[in-house]
């Protein structure tokens, strides 16, 4: 063997095009120029083979690109797949399929408004279906879930693992808070009962409960009933892992925020009091310990084996986006926030390992000596734990902010991407070596170069969340739109539904093994769900200050002195308003504005709570109510002026075949001369047939319309 690569491959290439050329070549419709993340530059041949698509959503169908000459423009992103080339001038390379994230350079689709929230309402259909069977008119029980689906969605055995029920429940709930579905909350509710019957030991007279780790549905209807996880084997098996009883909490937690069900807050304190009488170190060392004896529930028990006193990310570091911030969301309480300041001062400590590693260490003896032996993991890491740390301390530097936070977030943010990132592709390895050995340019992966779906989410949330709250390194940025081009790009299953566990490096789905299905004892509803919610979150209220609304369902009295809190993530203080609520269909007016609270009426009967959450100093909104036979309504609030007309004009142009408009401005305050001229102009370009009606003119909004003698121009009504 020579060393050198003498046979042609397919593969991927992300990047950005910085130079565009139409010579008269044979089998060629062009030629391009295209820079990786990294800064390496490719020739690409477009061949008259190759087709261009623009990304699409789930339960949208295939989307054409324009024209290529129109598409390949200086600038934008693209992702070019095709078949390298290895000849004796050099590696050529020609383009098969073409990737456009947009269908001009300007706007990304999966930075539309409502991308993810249409994202996650074909998720909810999909699991919807393959678990209950909705679709045929079954009810929603939760006897019929199954953990283990394959990549149809079809159930595979009688397992019910914990984790992955509390999983799908928290999907179940945060879909319901970003669109209002009814069968979300339908879900989520009986999801957190199905748990509470079954998987529940509460023990009142100790004031702890904890759960069950798995139940099997036997072929006669029995049911069997684990303590001790199955999961991991020799190195996480026959003991309870500290990440499972956190996990518990997941969907019970994002249950209550919408419910405030009293009985689901017991439960949650009570495993609180179990993890914090049984994990925690009390001793001088502190932190959590990952594994329990399922009988003595001791951490230190000899039938433990490799988890004897040891602790890791997961017992340390996943209370907090599991159920922790949730929680003090919902109640604000300072017992939830000093309980954040603990893990993650407790992380800022020890985890850190820049001396030895660009990844951080995340498996620890009792004395937090770094634990380099244990099972699979060894002195390796996994990419995604360093993302989700990096996202997480700025949730928290929004709370409590502290240097040690921000400086903690940005070493990470400004390792992964040369140590952990695909810069030939896009996307985030899984595990890997946390060293270079001698005559090593390159990281070593462990068992493969796949990119796992869940990694996707950490490496996505983390880069928009810092480059909206930091604000001070424009890669961020980049780098979060890359990832999330590689997201939506290759992961969204358009034929089956839901979402790849797996893909290879160049984007390709893996199917085989249990990573080829849609759920297994590593997938659920979770991370997906939890992407589209905080991606959402992130690139409207922080990066494009666009509005969202948010949806709850308290039942009478669950909240002390009826106070509802909606925020819907740690953002930083004052970056976000409370602009409207809407109770049961109605306008209502008693909340806080600053503080993201709705004081609730009294009731006896369970409220359904919309919420408007807006970029703090917008002043301005148009909410799309409805769009039937081409008439589009829409209702305006704020000051319509020059500098935020563009909100109302990307609502209007996203339209197909709009007929006319309807504009409720019962809450607009001002419209200055732009915003009549821009609606003047749409009518005019529109042609005879095109209406604008105008419904409850403010005296001052009606005065405006008079002196722009426009008044007899349009419909009142």
């Amino acid at each position: 063997m020579t060393g050198t690569l003498d046979f042609t491959f397919s593969d991927l290439i992300a990047g950005y095009i910085r130079k565009v050329d139409f010579p008269e070549v044979f089998d060629s419709q062009g030629f391009i120029e295209l820079e990786t993340s990294d800064g390496r530059t490719f020739t690409v041949k477009v061949t008259y083979a190759c087709y261009a698509e623009l990304v699409r959503n789930l339960g949208e169908g295939f989307q054409v690109a324009p024209g290529l000459k129109e598409t390949l423009t200086v600038g934008r992103f693209i992702h070019a797949y095709g078949v390298f080339y290895p000849e004796a001038n050099g590696l050529k390379f020609e383009a098969k399929h073409i990737l456009l994230f947009g269908r001009d350079g300007s706007k990304l689709r999966f930075e539309e408004q409502d991308w993810w929230v249409r994202q996650i309402q074909q998720l909810l259909n999909f699991y919807l279906e393959k678990q209950f069977k909705v679709e045929e008119g079954e009810t929603i029980d939760f006897r019929n879930f199954r953990t283990d689906l394959s990549s149809e969605g079809d159930k595979q055995s009688g397992v019910q693992n914990l984790d992955t029920v509390s999983r799908l429940i928290y999907g179940f709930a945060t879909a319901y808070m970003m669109t209002g579905d009814e069968r979300a909350l339908e879900a989520a509710t009986k999801g957190t009962e199905y748990m509470q019957r079954h998987f529940r030991h509460r023990d009142s007279s100790e004031g702890i409960t904890y759960w069950y780790s798995q139940l099997d549905i036997q072929a006669d209807g029995s049911v069997r009933k684990y303590m001790g996880s199955t999961a991991g084997g020799d190195e996480g098996g026959n003991a309870i892992p500290c990440y499972e009883q956190i996990y518990a909490l997941a969907g019970p937690t994002q249950t209550y925020r919408l419910t405030g069900t009293k009985d689901i807050l017991v439960d949650i304190k009570d495993t609180i009091s179990f993890l914090n009488r049984y994990y925690k170190d009390h001793g001088p060392y502190g932190g959590y310990y990952s594994h329990i004896d399922p009988v003595t529930f001791d951490p230190k028990a000899e039938s433990l084996g490799v988890n004897k006193a040891k602790k890791n990310w997961n017992s340390v570091g996943d209370h907090a986006p599991a159920y922790l911030i949730n929680l003090y969301l919902a109640t604000e309480k300072e017992e939830y926030s000093d309980f954040l300041e603990y893990t993650f001062d407790t992380i800022c400590e020890y985890f850190p390992d820049y001396g030895y590693s660009p990844f951080m260490n995340e498996k620890f003896y009792d004395d937090w000596t770094h634990d380099l032996s244990w099972g699979i993991h060894q002195a390796r890491c996994v990419v995604g734990h360093n993302l989700k740390v990096a996202w997480n301390l700025t949730r928290m530097q929004s709370l409590k902010p502290k240097e040690s936070y921000k400086t903690f977030a940005h070493q990470i943010a400004d390792a992964i991407p040369a140590a952990g990132c695909d810069n030939q592709r896009g996307g985030w390895y899984d595990m890997m070596e946390r060293t270079r050995k001698e005559g090593e340019e390159f990281n070593r992966l462990v068992w493969h170069d796949r990119k796992a779906w869940w990694q996707q989410e950490q490496g996505i949330l983390a880069y928009y969340i810092m480059a909206g709250v930091y604000n001070d390194n424009e890669d961020y940025l980049r780098f979060a739109r890359e990832g999330s081009g590689f997201y939506n790009g290759w992961f969204l299953d358009y034929e089956q539904g839901g979402i790849y566990f797996n893909v290879l490096a160049n984007g390709q789905p893996y199917a085989l093994g249990s990573e080829r299905g849609k759920g297994s004892h590593s997938m659920a509803g979770y991370h997906s769900f939890e992407l589209c919610f905080l991606a959402a979150v992130y690139t409207n209220l922080l990066v494009n200050r666009h509005p969202m609304d948010f949806f709850f369902s308290p039942e009478p009295g669950a909240w002390e002195d009826n106070i509802l809190r909606v925020s819907p993530d740690l953002l930083p203080a004052g970056s976000v308003e409370l602009t409207e609520v809407w109770i049961n269909g109605q306008n209502y007016e008693n909340f806080n504005r600053e503080k993201l609270y709705v004081t609730l009426p009294d009731s006896d009967t369970t409220l359904k709570v919309r919420v408007r959450i807006t970029p703090a100093g917008l002043g301005f909104d148009a909410d799309l109510l409805s769009f039937e036979g081409g008439i589009a309504k829409f209702a305006l609030s704020g000051e319509l002026i020059t500098s935020r007309l563009r909100y109302l004009q990307e609502e209007v142009e996203k339209l197909p075949n709009l007929k006319g408009l309807e504009l409720d401005l019962t809450n607009l305050k001002d419209i200055g001369n732009t915003g009549w001229n821009y609606l003047l102009f749409t009518k005019q370009r529109a042609g005879a047939s095109f209406t604008v009606k105008l419904t409850n003119l403010s005296e001052a909004v009606k005065k405006s319309l008079v002196d722009a003698e426009l008044d007899e121009e349009f419909t009142l009504g």
